[in-house]
Protein backbone atom coordinates (compact mmCIF):
# COMPACT_ATOMS: atom_id res chain seq x y z
CA UNK A 1 0.00 0.00 0.00
CA UNK A 2 1.20 3.94 -0.68
CA UNK A 3 1.11 6.63 1.22
CA UNK A 4 -2.49 8.49 1.30
CA UNK A 5 -3.56 11.22 1.75
CA UNK A 6 -7.41 11.96 2.40
CA UNK A 7 -8.72 16.05 1.99
CA UNK A 8 -12.12 16.29 2.68
CA UNK A 9 -14.19 19.14 2.35
CA UNK A 10 -17.44 21.04 1.31
CA UNK A 11 -18.35 21.91 -2.30
CA UNK A 12 -16.19 24.91 -3.65
CA UNK A 13 -13.37 24.67 -1.10
CA UNK A 14 -10.22 24.22 -3.64
CA UNK A 15 -9.98 21.11 -2.83
CA UNK A 16 -9.99 19.59 -6.50
CA UNK A 17 -7.10 22.46 -6.84
CA UNK A 18 -5.27 22.73 -4.37
CA UNK A 19 -5.18 18.82 -4.54
CA UNK A 20 -3.48 18.53 -8.21
CA UNK A 21 -1.03 21.33 -6.90
CA UNK A 22 0.26 19.53 -3.72
CA UNK A 23 0.08 16.10 -5.67
CA UNK A 24 2.16 17.56 -8.13
CA UNK A 25 4.85 18.36 -6.06
CA UNK A 26 4.89 16.25 -3.81
CA UNK A 27 4.99 13.54 -6.81
CA UNK A 28 2.10 11.44 -5.87
CA UNK A 29 -1.03 10.53 -8.16
CA UNK A 30 -4.34 12.65 -7.91
CA UNK A 31 -7.59 10.79 -7.46
CA UNK A 32 -10.71 13.30 -8.55
CA UNK A 33 -13.30 11.53 -6.95
CA UNK A 34 -15.53 14.61 -7.14
CA UNK A 35 -14.86 14.20 -10.88
CA UNK A 36 -16.36 10.24 -10.75
CA UNK A 37 -19.16 11.36 -9.06
CA UNK A 38 -20.08 14.10 -11.44
CA UNK A 39 -19.26 11.81 -14.20
CA UNK A 40 -21.94 9.32 -13.20
CA UNK A 41 -24.27 12.09 -12.86
CA UNK A 42 -23.98 13.81 -16.59
CA UNK A 43 -24.64 10.65 -17.37
CA UNK A 44 -28.00 10.34 -15.66
CA UNK A 45 -28.79 14.19 -17.25
CA UNK A 46 -27.55 13.84 -20.87
CA UNK A 47 -29.79 10.35 -20.92
CA UNK A 48 -32.16 11.51 -19.53
CA UNK A 49 -33.05 10.25 -16.33
CA UNK A 50 -35.37 11.09 -13.76
CA UNK A 51 -32.95 11.94 -10.63
CA UNK A 52 -35.78 11.53 -8.53
CA UNK A 53 -35.76 7.81 -9.44
CA UNK A 54 -33.35 5.94 -7.46
CA UNK A 55 -34.62 2.69 -9.26
CA UNK A 56 -34.09 4.04 -12.56
CA UNK A 57 -30.43 5.69 -11.60
CA UNK A 58 -29.66 2.40 -9.99
CA UNK A 59 -30.71 0.06 -13.29
CA UNK A 60 -28.33 2.76 -15.60
CA UNK A 61 -25.11 2.60 -13.59
CA UNK A 62 -24.47 -0.99 -15.52
CA UNK A 63 -24.11 1.28 -18.58
CA UNK A 64 -21.76 3.31 -17.42
CA UNK A 65 -17.91 3.40 -17.55
CA UNK A 66 -15.63 5.86 -15.93
CA UNK A 67 -12.30 6.20 -15.97
CA UNK A 68 -9.37 8.53 -14.79
CA UNK A 69 -6.34 9.44 -17.21
CA UNK A 70 -3.82 11.47 -17.37
CA UNK A 71 -2.48 13.16 -20.34
CA UNK A 72 0.64 16.10 -20.49
CA UNK A 73 0.22 16.08 -16.63
CA UNK A 74 -3.66 17.08 -16.75
CA UNK A 75 -6.02 14.53 -15.76
CA UNK A 76 -9.06 13.60 -17.81
CA UNK A 77 -12.56 12.15 -16.76
CA UNK A 78 -13.70 9.27 -19.44
CA UNK A 79 -17.17 8.72 -19.77
CA UNK A 80 -17.78 5.88 -21.86
CA UNK A 81 -14.89 6.82 -24.15
CA UNK A 82 -16.17 10.17 -24.13
CA UNK A 83 -14.02 12.99 -22.47
CA UNK A 84 -16.19 15.00 -20.22
CA UNK A 85 -13.64 17.11 -18.25
CA UNK A 86 -15.59 20.47 -19.02
CA UNK A 87 -19.03 19.20 -19.09
CA UNK A 88 -19.06 18.04 -15.47
CA UNK A 89 -18.60 21.45 -14.18
CA UNK A 90 -21.60 23.15 -14.30
CA UNK A 91 -24.10 23.68 -11.61
CA UNK A 92 -26.25 21.96 -13.62
CA UNK A 93 -24.11 18.71 -13.10
CA UNK A 94 -22.90 19.64 -9.39
CA UNK A 95 -26.81 19.79 -8.36
CA UNK A 96 -27.73 16.13 -9.71
CA UNK A 97 -23.82 14.84 -8.29
CA UNK A 98 -25.04 15.94 -5.16
CA UNK A 99 -28.13 13.73 -5.48
CA UNK A 100 -26.88 10.89 -7.62
CA UNK A 101 -23.96 10.31 -4.70
CA UNK A 102 -26.29 10.47 -1.59
CA UNK A 103 -27.46 6.99 -3.38
CA UNK A 104 -25.49 3.96 -1.59
CA UNK A 105 -25.41 1.98 -5.36
CA UNK A 106 -23.47 4.64 -6.91
CA UNK A 107 -21.16 4.94 -3.39
CA UNK A 108 -20.25 1.38 -3.79
CA UNK A 109 -20.15 1.30 -7.82
CA UNK A 110 -17.48 3.47 -7.12
CA UNK A 111 -16.23 2.63 -4.44
CA UNK A 112 -13.53 -0.32 -5.69
CA UNK A 113 -12.34 2.02 -8.12
CA UNK A 114 -11.03 4.51 -5.61
CA UNK A 115 -9.61 1.69 -2.93
CA UNK A 116 -7.76 0.14 -5.45
CA UNK A 117 -5.72 3.29 -6.77
CA UNK A 118 -4.97 4.20 -3.17
CA UNK A 119 -3.66 0.16 -2.58
CA UNK A 120 -1.18 0.64 -5.97
CA UNK A 121 0.26 4.40 -5.21
CA UNK A 122 1.17 7.15 -3.19
CA UNK A 123 -1.95 9.47 -3.57
CA UNK A 124 -3.96 12.68 -2.52
CA UNK A 125 -7.58 11.93 -2.73
CA UNK A 126 -10.33 14.90 -2.60
CA UNK A 127 -13.81 14.26 -1.67
CA UNK A 128 -16.42 14.62 1.02
CA UNK A 129 -16.39 11.05 2.90
CA UNK A 130 -12.49 9.73 2.18
CA UNK A 131 -11.24 10.44 5.24
CA UNK A 132 -14.42 8.34 7.23
CA UNK A 133 -15.35 5.76 4.36
CA UNK A 134 -13.17 5.27 1.40
CA UNK A 135 -9.76 5.47 3.31
CA UNK A 136 -10.00 5.55 6.92
CA UNK A 137 -7.08 4.30 7.51
CA UNK A 138 -5.07 7.36 5.57
CA UNK A 139 -1.36 8.36 6.47
CA UNK A 140 -2.91 11.68 6.74
CA UNK A 141 -6.55 13.35 7.00
CA UNK A 142 -6.93 17.05 6.21
CA UNK A 143 -10.57 18.65 6.30
CA UNK A 144 -10.07 21.87 3.49
CA UNK A 145 -13.12 24.29 4.65
CA UNK A 146 -13.47 28.13 3.95
CA UNK A 147 -16.82 30.15 4.26
CA UNK A 148 -19.61 30.03 1.56
CA UNK A 149 -19.01 33.16 0.54
CA UNK A 150 -15.93 32.80 -0.10
CA UNK A 151 -16.23 29.37 -1.93
CA UNK A 152 -18.91 30.82 -4.05
CA UNK A 153 -16.41 33.83 -4.97
CA UNK A 154 -14.43 31.29 -6.09
CA UNK A 155 -16.16 29.37 -8.11
CA UNK A 156 -18.54 32.44 -9.63
CA UNK A 157 -14.77 33.31 -11.01
CA UNK A 158 -13.76 30.15 -12.15
CA UNK A 159 -17.14 30.09 -14.35
CA UNK A 160 -17.02 33.09 -15.83
CA UNK A 161 -13.38 32.19 -16.94
CA UNK A 162 -15.56 29.27 -18.43
CA UNK A 163 -17.88 31.67 -20.33
CA UNK A 164 -20.86 30.06 -17.86
CA UNK A 165 -23.96 32.42 -17.50
CA UNK A 166 -24.48 31.53 -14.00
CA UNK A 167 -25.21 34.92 -11.48
CA UNK A 168 -22.78 35.15 -8.46
CA UNK A 169 -26.31 34.40 -6.51
CA UNK A 170 -26.84 31.16 -8.28
CA UNK A 171 -23.72 30.00 -7.35
CA UNK A 172 -23.62 31.17 -3.77
CA UNK A 173 -27.33 29.10 -3.86
CA UNK A 174 -25.99 26.32 -5.12
CA UNK A 175 -22.93 26.33 -2.44
CA UNK A 176 -25.21 26.66 0.24
CA UNK A 177 -27.72 23.85 -0.83
CA UNK A 178 -24.99 21.08 -1.59
CA UNK A 179 -23.62 21.79 1.87
CA UNK A 180 -26.99 21.53 3.35
CA UNK A 181 -27.36 17.92 0.80
CA UNK A 182 -23.88 16.70 1.81
CA UNK A 183 -24.37 16.62 5.53
CA UNK A 184 -28.04 15.69 5.90
CA UNK A 185 -27.91 12.75 3.53
CA UNK A 186 -28.33 9.22 4.86
CA UNK A 187 -25.16 7.48 3.39
CA UNK A 188 -21.82 8.74 4.24
CA UNK A 189 -22.22 12.43 4.97
CA UNK A 190 -19.71 15.10 4.91
CA UNK A 191 -18.31 15.57 8.36
CA UNK A 192 -14.64 15.95 9.53
CA UNK A 193 -13.19 12.86 10.62
CA UNK A 194 -11.98 12.63 14.06
CA UNK A 195 -8.27 12.26 13.60
CA UNK A 196 -8.10 15.18 10.28
CA UNK A 197 -6.48 18.30 11.12
CA UNK A 198 -9.07 21.29 9.78
CA UNK A 199 -7.60 23.72 7.35
CA UNK A 200 -9.29 27.21 6.57
CA UNK A 201 -8.45 28.83 3.87
CA UNK A 202 -10.96 31.59 4.05
CA UNK A 203 -7.90 34.35 4.16
CA UNK A 204 -5.50 32.36 2.15
CA UNK A 205 -4.63 32.76 -1.71
CA UNK A 206 -4.16 29.92 -3.58
CA UNK A 207 -0.22 29.45 -3.01
CA UNK A 208 -0.60 30.11 1.04
CA UNK A 209 -3.33 27.26 1.06
CA UNK A 210 -1.17 24.94 -0.62
CA UNK A 211 2.10 25.94 1.17
CA UNK A 212 0.01 24.88 4.74
CA UNK A 213 -1.46 21.35 3.27
CA UNK A 214 1.93 20.74 2.17
CA UNK A 215 3.31 21.64 5.75
CA UNK A 216 0.46 19.87 7.40
CA UNK A 217 0.88 16.32 5.35
CA UNK A 218 4.77 16.94 6.05
CA UNK A 219 4.23 17.60 9.69
CA UNK A 220 1.92 14.33 10.07
CA UNK A 221 4.24 12.12 7.95
CA UNK A 222 7.41 13.23 9.68
CA UNK A 223 5.19 12.23 12.92
CA UNK A 224 4.27 9.41 11.90
CA UNK A 225 8.28 8.48 10.70
CA UNK A 226 9.62 9.50 14.21
CA UNK A 227 7.05 7.22 16.06
CA UNK A 228 8.58 4.28 18.52
CA UNK A 229 9.85 1.25 16.79
CA UNK A 230 6.83 -0.96 17.81
CA UNK A 231 4.03 0.95 16.07
CA UNK A 232 6.41 0.80 12.89
CA UNK A 233 6.95 -2.43 13.19
CA UNK A 234 3.13 -2.94 13.40
CA UNK A 235 2.61 -0.45 10.51
CA UNK A 236 5.17 -2.63 8.56
CA UNK A 237 3.64 -5.51 9.24
CA UNK A 238 0.11 -4.74 8.15
CA UNK A 239 1.70 -3.38 4.99
CA UNK A 240 1.95 -7.01 4.28
CA UNK A 241 -1.15 -8.47 2.97
CA UNK A 242 -0.34 -12.50 3.05
CA UNK A 243 1.87 -15.14 4.44
CA UNK A 244 3.83 -16.69 2.10
CA UNK A 245 2.98 -20.50 1.78
CA UNK A 246 4.79 -21.56 -1.77
CA UNK A 247 2.69 -24.62 -3.41
CA UNK A 248 5.09 -27.99 -2.93
CA UNK A 249 4.40 -29.13 -6.93
CA UNK A 250 4.50 -32.38 -5.15
CA UNK A 251 0.79 -33.25 -5.84
CA UNK A 252 -0.56 -33.85 -9.54
CA UNK A 253 -3.50 -34.15 -11.27
CA UNK A 254 -5.09 -37.94 -11.33
CA UNK A 255 -3.10 -39.61 -14.97
CA UNK A 256 -6.57 -41.02 -15.67
CA UNK A 257 -7.98 -37.88 -15.97
CA UNK A 258 -5.17 -36.36 -17.85
CA UNK A 259 -4.89 -39.11 -20.21
CA UNK A 260 -9.37 -38.04 -20.99
CA UNK A 261 -8.29 -34.35 -20.75
CA UNK A 262 -5.28 -34.96 -23.01
CA UNK A 263 -7.38 -36.52 -25.78
CA UNK A 264 -10.60 -34.25 -25.13
CA UNK A 265 -7.90 -31.39 -25.34
CA UNK A 266 -6.92 -32.18 -29.32
CA UNK A 267 -10.68 -33.19 -29.78
CA UNK A 268 -11.09 -29.63 -29.32
CA UNK A 269 -8.49 -28.48 -30.86
CA UNK A 270 -9.16 -29.38 -34.26
CA UNK A 271 -12.66 -27.94 -34.14
CA UNK A 272 -11.41 -24.85 -33.23
CA UNK A 273 -9.29 -25.03 -36.06
CA UNK A 274 -12.54 -25.53 -38.17
CA UNK A 275 -14.38 -22.95 -36.55
CA UNK A 276 -11.69 -20.00 -36.51
CA UNK A 277 -8.77 -18.86 -38.38
CA UNK A 278 -6.31 -19.72 -34.93
CA UNK A 279 -3.11 -20.17 -34.37
CA UNK A 280 -0.87 -20.40 -31.26
CA UNK A 281 2.75 -19.01 -30.52
CA UNK A 282 5.44 -18.93 -28.11
CA UNK A 283 3.93 -22.63 -27.32
CA UNK A 284 7.51 -23.80 -25.76
CA UNK A 285 7.03 -21.63 -22.84
CA UNK A 286 3.96 -23.24 -21.78
CA UNK A 287 5.35 -25.76 -18.62
CA UNK A 288 4.68 -29.57 -18.50
CA UNK A 289 3.36 -29.82 -15.13
CA UNK A 290 1.01 -28.27 -12.90
CA UNK A 291 0.85 -25.49 -10.49
CA UNK A 292 1.41 -22.33 -12.71
CA UNK A 293 -0.73 -19.14 -13.09
CA UNK A 294 -1.70 -18.26 -17.05
CA UNK A 295 -2.41 -14.81 -16.66
CA UNK A 296 -4.01 -13.16 -19.68
CA UNK A 297 -5.87 -10.08 -21.14
CA UNK A 298 -9.64 -10.66 -21.14
CA UNK A 299 -11.25 -10.60 -24.88
CA UNK A 300 -14.01 -13.07 -25.03
CA UNK A 301 -16.05 -16.09 -22.95
CA UNK A 302 -13.58 -18.49 -25.13
CA UNK A 303 -10.37 -17.26 -23.36
CA UNK A 304 -9.95 -20.11 -21.09
CA UNK A 305 -10.65 -22.46 -23.59
CA UNK A 306 -8.06 -20.65 -25.88
CA UNK A 307 -5.50 -20.73 -22.87
CA UNK A 308 -6.27 -24.35 -21.92
CA UNK A 309 -5.91 -25.80 -25.34
CA UNK A 310 -2.15 -25.69 -25.17
CA UNK A 311 -1.22 -26.43 -21.56
CA UNK A 312 -0.84 -30.36 -21.00
CA UNK A 313 -2.46 -30.04 -17.13
CA UNK A 314 -5.91 -29.20 -16.66
CA UNK A 315 -6.66 -25.44 -15.74
CA UNK A 316 -9.03 -23.69 -13.46
CA UNK A 317 -10.60 -20.23 -13.74
CA UNK A 318 -12.46 -18.04 -11.62
CA UNK A 319 -15.73 -16.96 -13.07
CA UNK A 320 -18.12 -14.24 -11.60
CA UNK A 321 -20.52 -15.41 -8.96
CA UNK A 322 -23.69 -14.72 -11.10
CA UNK A 323 -22.56 -17.87 -13.19
CA UNK A 324 -23.52 -19.85 -10.50
CA UNK A 325 -27.13 -19.49 -9.58
CA UNK A 326 -28.30 -19.90 -12.36
CA UNK A 327 -29.37 -22.85 -14.69
CA UNK A 328 -27.94 -26.15 -12.78
CA UNK A 329 -26.91 -27.75 -15.85
CA UNK A 330 -24.86 -24.98 -17.17
CA UNK A 331 -23.27 -24.67 -13.15
CA UNK A 332 -22.34 -28.33 -13.36
CA UNK A 333 -20.62 -28.00 -16.79
CA UNK A 334 -18.56 -24.81 -15.99
CA UNK A 335 -17.63 -26.63 -13.02
CA UNK A 336 -16.01 -29.62 -14.39
CA UNK A 337 -14.14 -27.18 -16.33
CA UNK A 338 -12.20 -25.44 -13.52
CA UNK A 339 -14.56 -22.62 -12.64
CA UNK A 340 -14.81 -21.77 -9.51
CA UNK A 341 -16.80 -18.86 -8.09
CA UNK A 342 -15.80 -15.31 -7.30
CA UNK A 343 -17.76 -12.25 -5.36
CA UNK A 344 -16.40 -9.58 -7.48
CA UNK A 345 -16.14 -5.77 -5.87
CA UNK A 346 -16.35 -6.90 -2.07
CA UNK A 347 -12.54 -8.07 -1.50
CA UNK A 348 -13.23 -11.58 -1.43
CA UNK A 349 -10.65 -13.25 0.32
CA UNK A 350 -11.61 -16.44 0.01
CA UNK A 351 -10.94 -16.93 -3.47
CA UNK A 352 -7.51 -16.52 -2.87
CA UNK A 353 -7.21 -19.47 -0.53
CA UNK A 354 -9.32 -21.44 -3.08
CA UNK A 355 -6.71 -20.13 -5.69
CA UNK A 356 -3.74 -21.55 -3.67
CA UNK A 357 -5.67 -24.92 -3.27
CA UNK A 358 -6.16 -25.31 -7.06
CA UNK A 359 -1.86 -24.61 -7.57
CA UNK A 360 -1.28 -26.83 -4.74
CA UNK A 361 -3.48 -29.45 -6.10
CA UNK A 362 -1.55 -30.04 -9.59
CA UNK A 363 -3.99 -27.98 -11.62
CA UNK A 364 -2.91 -24.57 -13.52
CA UNK A 365 -4.75 -21.58 -12.84
CA UNK A 366 -6.06 -19.02 -15.42
CA UNK A 367 -6.77 -15.22 -14.25
CA UNK A 368 -7.70 -12.17 -16.26
CA UNK A 369 -6.28 -9.30 -14.05
CA UNK A 370 -8.20 -6.77 -15.62
CA UNK A 371 -11.51 -7.99 -14.29
CA UNK A 372 -13.47 -7.23 -17.08
CA UNK A 373 -13.57 -8.23 -20.62
CA UNK A 374 -12.01 -5.36 -23.48
CA UNK A 375 -14.22 -4.43 -26.05
CA UNK A 376 -11.74 -2.90 -27.93
CA UNK A 377 -9.02 -4.76 -27.33
CA UNK A 378 -6.76 -2.49 -25.18
CA UNK A 379 -5.17 -3.27 -22.71
CA UNK A 380 -6.17 -2.51 -19.03
CA UNK A 381 -4.54 -1.17 -16.02
CA UNK A 382 -5.22 -4.58 -14.18
CA UNK A 383 -5.71 -5.48 -10.58
CA UNK A 384 -3.22 -6.90 -8.02
CA UNK A 385 -5.27 -10.05 -7.22
CA UNK A 386 -3.01 -11.98 -9.72
CA UNK A 387 0.25 -10.75 -7.93
CA UNK A 388 -1.30 -11.69 -4.52
CA UNK A 389 -1.62 -15.10 -5.40
CA UNK A 390 1.83 -15.56 -7.58
CA UNK A 391 3.62 -14.23 -4.81
CA UNK A 392 1.81 -16.01 -2.15
CA UNK A 393 1.90 -19.34 -3.74
CA UNK A 394 5.56 -18.38 -4.95
CA UNK A 395 4.80 -19.70 -8.77
CA UNK A 396 5.43 -18.92 -12.37
CA UNK A 397 3.22 -16.83 -14.42
CA UNK A 398 2.98 -17.20 -17.85
CA UNK A 399 1.42 -13.94 -19.61
CA UNK A 400 -0.47 -14.54 -22.29
CA UNK A 401 -1.95 -12.37 -25.57
CA UNK A 402 -4.83 -13.12 -27.33
CA UNK A 403 -6.35 -11.01 -30.02
CA UNK A 404 -8.57 -10.59 -32.62
CA UNK A 405 -10.53 -7.72 -34.80
CA UNK A 406 -13.96 -6.72 -33.92
CA UNK A 407 -16.41 -9.20 -32.63
CA UNK A 408 -15.53 -13.75 -32.04
CA UNK A 409 -17.43 -15.04 -34.96
CA UNK A 410 -16.72 -17.94 -37.92
CA UNK A 411 -13.51 -18.00 -39.18
CA UNK A 412 -12.24 -14.90 -37.15
CA UNK A 413 -8.68 -14.64 -37.21
CA UNK A 414 -7.56 -15.52 -33.43
CA UNK A 415 -3.78 -15.81 -32.02
CA UNK A 416 -2.91 -16.46 -28.84
CA UNK A 417 0.70 -15.61 -27.69
CA UNK A 418 2.75 -17.28 -24.31
CA UNK A 419 5.29 -15.27 -22.95
CA UNK A 420 8.36 -15.90 -21.22
CA UNK A 421 7.75 -17.59 -17.53
CA UNK A 422 7.72 -14.48 -15.04
CA UNK A 423 8.81 -15.92 -10.85
CA UNK A 424 8.25 -13.70 -7.91
CA UNK A 425 11.31 -14.27 -6.67
CA UNK A 426 13.73 -13.25 -9.54
CA UNK A 427 12.02 -9.89 -9.78
CA UNK A 428 12.23 -9.46 -5.86
CA UNK A 429 8.66 -10.31 -5.15
CA UNK A 430 9.67 -13.00 -2.25
CA UNK A 431 7.12 -11.31 -0.14
CA UNK A 432 3.25 -10.18 -0.44
CA UNK A 433 4.19 -7.08 0.43
CA UNK A 434 2.19 -4.27 -1.29
CA UNK A 435 5.62 -2.53 -3.08
CA UNK A 436 6.96 -5.58 -4.40
CA UNK A 437 2.93 -6.60 -5.46
CA UNK A 438 3.07 -3.64 -7.53
CA UNK A 439 6.21 -4.48 -9.42
CA UNK A 440 5.27 -7.78 -10.19
CA UNK A 441 1.41 -6.70 -11.05
CA UNK A 442 3.37 -4.26 -13.23
CA UNK A 443 5.65 -6.47 -14.67
CA UNK A 444 2.92 -8.92 -15.53
CA UNK A 445 0.74 -6.35 -17.44
CA UNK A 446 3.59 -4.92 -19.51
CA UNK A 447 4.44 -8.75 -20.46
CA UNK A 448 0.89 -8.86 -21.33
CA UNK A 449 0.23 -5.59 -23.63
CA UNK A 450 3.54 -6.69 -25.54
CA UNK A 451 2.05 -9.78 -26.39
CA UNK A 452 -1.41 -8.59 -27.30
CA UNK A 453 0.40 -5.37 -29.52
CA UNK A 454 3.48 -7.83 -30.92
Amino acid sequence: MGINIALDGPSGAGKSTIAKAVAAKMQYVYVDTGAMYRAVACYMVTSGTDLDNTDEIIGKLKEISVKLEYKDGAQHVILNDEDVSDKIRTPEISMAASKTSAIPEVRTFLFDLQQNMAKENDIIMDGRDIGTVVLPNADVKIFLTASAKARAERRFKELQEKGDPSTFEEVLRDIEQRDYNDTHRETAPLKKAEDAVEVDTTELDLQQSIDEICRVINAKLDEKKNAEPVKENKERARRVLMEVRPITKTHHVNPVKLVVYSALRWIVVGLYHIYYDIRWEGTENVPKDGGNIFASNHRSYQDPVFIALRARVPLSYMAKEELFNGNKAFKWLITAFGAFPVTRGKGDTAVIDTSIDKLESGRNLAIFPEGTRSKDGKVGKGKTGVALIAAVAQTKVIPVGITFEGKLKFRRKVIVRYGKPILPAEIGANDADSKSLKVLKNKIMEEITDLVHE
